[in-house]
């Protein structure tokens, strides 16, 4: 079985703050089939309160990101699943609940991982 990243930027999420709440158990619920179902790997939201660094090989740390990740923000979750085609209804799934479209992207396989 593969593992997926489903993903979305927070700024696709241009919800009325009034629907939140229900934004936020409607996600929470498909989280909670995904753990019955047995696929869920881990998820969650970048916290935007704690600025990211860069860390070296020396351990010397940079308040700096990569240009391509400077904006990495929103939510995400790591699936594990038999097929693309799996992977694709959850993504589905998390599209609906939080009321925007999702990126999936396929984890390479690494045996020790």
């Amino acid at each position: 079985m593969a593992k997926y990243l489903i993903s979305f930027p927070a700024p696709a999420m241009d919800i009325p703050e009034e629907d939140m709440p229900a934004v936020g158990e409607a996600a929470r619920a498909v989280i909670r089939e995904a753990k019955n179902a047995g696929v869920y790997v881990f998820g969650g939201g970048i916290n935007t309160d704690a600025a990211p660094v860069m860390v070296a090989a020396d351990g010397t740390v940079t308040h700096e990101t990569y240009p391509q990740t400077r904006e990495l923000d929103g939510g995400f979750c790591v699936l594990e699943l038999p097929s693309r085609e799996a992977a694709v209804q959850w993504a589905a799934k998390i599209a609906g609940a939080c009321r925007c479209s999702q990126e999936l992207r396929e984890f390479g396989y690494d045996p020790e991982s």
